[in-house]
């Protein structure tokens, strides 16, 4: 019976219960090292844990990191000022503590920004030490409004690698003998106002930043207003020295495509520290997207972008530069080499506070119809600010700032931000944000002279634009700008030779439209 009914499977030797034992014993312990092994190498620093990049003690670093002792930051009685930039007491950002901003002599290539501004300091020393990080070495800037008040010129003024020059009477008049009046690339920006005035007034002021910049020993040359920042993605670091040193020789001029602020409230207060959200440029988007989600895009403004859509440049250093406009940069004997970058960007902060509408507004004194517009502003969306700004009430304007440029509806930004026309971008935020919290703005205003006299600070003006950069006599005898000995149809020759080269300025243009589209098809 038992060799009917009972088992027939062998039974379990004493071996093989002991190695059933190990396999069990194998399979438990093998997990709980690997995981222990991680663990010893992320604690031992094996792995490149994104979040420790940027410790404290790690050798990596932001280009031209010094290794001298942390600047000691000073009180000052400036409470404007102070109160405007004011700095938390533990930083959070502690490798910015080390930062000296002296970059060496040997350090390449060399860029430098030029811009003209009226901003105050609670716009430019971000946007100007965010550069720094970034690797700019040198800053030509034109200033005049608030930029060029004693209290601010004097801060700017302090800061290393900061060359101020004031419009004054002997600038305009240096100007009025600049090459550029006696040809016709620009021609027809002349005698208009508000933003045609301040197109020219930027291109005569880039013509003279590369004068200074060849005397400088300048490799690179970039145009910026005080509302733009440059974004080196693409490159190994996040330097835009790192950028523009992987670019071929034989390339004259760089393209940076330019991405647009989008709001998402409309209290913003400080742009640069508050913004991480932006619209993604035409040149850096498939052609089905951007042209099949421009509708939901553009939320009934006149256009995809609120402003322009054509980008900034940088140029090399080389002889016959010349600007071409505050976008583009020309040269009179060639036709410039140029390449457009894939992934790095300008990114434009475009009406990003409400008090935009009202500053703009105060600075043109254009009659706001949609005729007189016309003659003041090249871009839609800039005319139709202008006549809301100056026509409706403070609740309709804010009304309208709502409706027109913050992006409160979130399941459209969501929708927009997975189909790439939005994207996130946070380094600048973190940068700006980690420089206000080290105190790097507070003790540049503590340790700028702000008690200057109004006779030093005449003197100083004076002195400033007849340094030796920015003369006529000495800089731009050589450049055979305006009225030089030349006879009338010499200068006429010289200049139908080159006319070949003579591309008319480009102007801040609007990205491609729904009607691009239907004549391409």
């Amino acid at each position: 019976m038992a060799g009917i009914y009972g088992s027939t499977r062998p039974p379990i030797t004493a071996s093989q219960h002991a190695f059933a034992s190990r396999l069990l014993l194998l399979l438990t312990a093998l997990p709980l090292t690997l995981a222990l092994f991680a663990f010893a190498l992320q604690w031992r620093g094996g792995l490149n844990d994104p979040t420790t990049r940027w410790s404290p003690h790690s050798h990596e670093s932001f280009p031209g990191m010094a290794t001298s002792s942390p600047p000691t930051t000073t009180t000052t009685n400036s409470a404007d000022c102070a109160d405007l930039l004011a700095q938390s007491s533990r930083p959070s950002f502690p490798y910015l503590r080390d930062w000296t901003f002296n970059f060496q002599s040997d350090l390449r290539p060399k860029i430098c920004v030029t811009t003209s501004t009226s901003a105050g300091l609670e716009q430019i020393l971000p946007w100007l030490f965010y550069h720094k990080v970034i690797g700019v070495t040198t800053f030509y800037l034109f200033v005049e409004g608030k930029a060029a008040s004693p209290l601010i010129s004097a801060v700017l003024e302090s800061i290393p690698g900061v060359k101020v020059i004031y419009r004054t009477q002997e600038l305009e008049e240096q100007q009025t003998r600049s090459r550029i009046w006696n040809e016709t690339w620009l021609s027809s920006f002349f005698y208009k106002p508000c933003n045609y005035e301040l197109f020219v007034k930027q291109s005569l002021n880039m013509e003279m930043a590369i004068v200074m910049a060849r005397e400088a020993g300048m490799d690179w040359i970039i145009h910026l207003d005080t509302d733009e920042l440059m974004h080196p993605a693409g490159a190994r670091e996040y330097s835009l020295r790192q950028l523009l040193s992987d670019v071929p020789r034989n390339v004259d001029m760089v393209i940076f495509p330019n991405y647009e602020s989008s709001v998402e409230q409309d209290d913003i207060k400080e742009p640069f520290s508050e913004v991480s959200m932006f619209k993604k440029n035409y040149d850096h988007l498939p052609k089905d997207t951007y042209f099949g989600m421009y509708k939901e895009a553009t939320r009934g403004n006149p256009n995809y972008f609120l402003t322009y859509g054509n980008g900034k440049s940088a140029a090399r250093i080389q002889d016959h530069l010349r600007p071409n406009g505050a976008h583009r940069w020309h040269n009179y004997m060639k036709t410039p080499n140029e390449i457009k970058l894939e992934e790095a960007a300008v990114l434009h902060y475009t009406y990003p506070k409400f008090s935009d509408l009202t500053s703009r507004r105060d600075r043109c004194g254009c009659k706001p119809t949609k005729e007189d517009v016309k003659r003041c502003f090249m871009l839609e969306f800039d005319r139709a600010a202008f006549i809301i700004a100056s026509t409706a009430t403070e609740e309709e304007m804010l009304h309208w700032y709502r409706e027109h440029i913050v992006w409160s509806d979130k399941t459209l930004n969501l929708k927009l931000l997975r189909k790439g026309i939005l994207s996130r971008i946070y380094a600048p935020m973190v940068i700006v944000q980690g420089l206000k919290e080290s105190g790097v703005y507070s003790s540049t205003i503590a340790s700028a002279k702000t008690t200057m006299s109004k006779d030093k600070f005449l003197s100083s003006v004076k002195s400033s634009n007849l340094s030796r950069p920015t003369t006529g006599s000495e800089t731009f005898s050589g450049r055979k700008m305006g009225r030089s000995v030349e006879s009338q149809a010499t200068a006429r020759l010289m200049l139908e030779i080159a006319d070949t080269f003579h591309a008319v300025a480009i102007p801040p243009e609007s990205p491609p439209s729904e009607d691009d589209l239907h004549l391409e098809v």
